[in-house]
């Protein structure tokens, strides 16, 4: 179970690699491989769901914790796949290329993304609860990039709404609520090395304890 969590990690992280790479170059093995990805993550998921319960019956509390936190994570990595491929999507919908400064702040999210979900990893496979603290001070970085999007397409409230401005509002929005499942993941790795969950604590507490 653990390894399958792990592989869906790096799944995960490939996937925020593909729809950068989707992003700035257009490619369409890159849009494919986004795909792939979402699947690939949907079978894991199956996978520890069907396997969870008779391995969990046979377990000792630590292991049961473990397998647990797979289970968690599995959830918020499946999720981050759909919420990549619904980006890539609706990228691929749009009527005209992306704007530039659109694409530059995209990159931005996805990058951070990335370098949330390559953390994740580390810690996840190490045990190791300093990864986790640096992803949840890159979340508002997500956070910030989203509303300047957000931001530069509704400041002219007069302005007529075209329908690719209106789906360049959802593809910041997946990939904001990405980071939130990133989040998520960085808190459960923290709970996983402590031993108890922080995930209804106030992010200030869990960074400074």
């Amino acid at each position: 179970m653990t390894e399958l969590a792990q592989r869906a990690c790096l799944i995960a992280k490939d996937s925020a690699f593909n729809v950068r790479d989707y992003i700035e170059n257009s490619s369409n093995i890159a849009y494919v491989a986004v795909k792939q990805c979402e699947r690939e993550l949907d079978d894991i998921e199956r996978e520890i769901d069907e396997g969870l319960p008779a391995a969990i019956t046979e377990v000792t509390e630590a292991e049961a914790r473990q397998l647990l936190a797979c289970l968690k994570f599995i959830i918020d990595l499946e999720r981050i796949g759909d919420l990549l491929w619904s980006g890539a999507q609706h990228i691929q919908d749009l009527s005209s290329a992306l704007p530039k400064e659109d694409v530059r702040v995209l990159l931005e999210m996805t990058g951070i993304l990335l370098r949330m979900l390559e953390h994740i990893y580390k810690g996840f496979v190490a045990l190791d609860e300093e990864p986790a603290a640096t992803v949840l001070q890159k979340d508002s970085d997500i956070d910030q990039a989203c509303h300047a999007i957000f931001r530069r397409h509704l400041q002219n409230i007069s302005r007529k709404r075209d329908s690719d401005s209106f789906k360049i509002l959802l593809i910041a929005q997946a990939f904001e609520r990405a980071g939130d499942h990133a989040k998520n993941l960085a808190e459960e790795v923290v709970h996983l090395v402590r031993g108890h969950t922080f995930r209804h604590s106030s992010r200030a507490r869990l960074r400074s304890e």
